[in-house]
């Protein structure tokens, strides 16, 4: 699926023709260039390389990789598949590559919470009320198993743990502007990570 690579911004809201305030997301999309193409005969599959956000230092290797694209180093590098365009070492894609109206997916990282109890992270309502004798019980995460059998924890019971900081993928956002004169993607809706995180936008 053909994509681009961008930067979320933050949020905000629009008015629609009917008068409704809906919030929306505003997405640096681009512009990318293409530092990589990858083909059947050499890697097996096919796919395009993307490169987005200058690097101001790099390694040897990273900026050996972008001069073949006539290009600097960059921050971040991610492939998309299925490009209907054929695309060629160097190329820079923007923002007009999406259409106002169309839907989309965004890829990110979600903000990172920590180590979270069973509460916050699974929303457990505690171990009973606070009368009764319960002492400090109204966040615990109560039984975790049975007796003598099972005599174990089955996997994947729900318990307290880091919460975030996970690769998560929102699906059907509607796209209600494209701002081509600063590359700028407004999207309905929220999606994953802190303000100028980096995140994948696919079609």
């Amino acid at each position: 699926m053909s994509g681009l690579i961008g930067r979320k911004i933050g949020m905000t809201s629009i008015f629609d023709e009917n008068g409704k305030n809906i919030p929306c997301t505003v997405i640096e999309a681009g512009p990318c260039v293409v530092t990589q193409v990858r083909t059947k005969e050499v890697d097996g599959y096919e796919a395009l390389q993307l490169g987005f956000d200058d690097k101001k230092t790099a390694t040897k290797a990273a900026e050996g990789h972008a001069k073949k694209a006539g290009t600097v180093a960059k921050r971040k590098v991610a492939e998309f598949k299925y490009f209907e365009e054929d695309y060629k070492l160097g190329d820079t894609l923007t923002v007009e590559l999406f259409t106002e109206g169309e839907y989309v997916d965004v890829v990110g990282t979600s903000k990172g919470k920590g180590f979270q109890g069973v509460v916050k992270r699974h929303g457990f309502g505690g171990v009973g009320q606070a009368t009764h004798g319960q002492h400090n019980r109204l966040r615990a995460p109560g039984s975790i198993g049975a007796a003598s059998y099972p005599a174990r924890v089955f996997k994947g019971m729900r318990m307290a743990g880091q919460m975030g900081n996970e690769r998560v993928k929102v699906e059907n956002l509607r796209v209600l502007k494209v701002v081509a004169e600063k590359n700028l993607l407004v999207v309905k809706g929220a999606i994953p990570g802190h303000k100028n995180s980096y995140v994948m936008i696919e079609k």
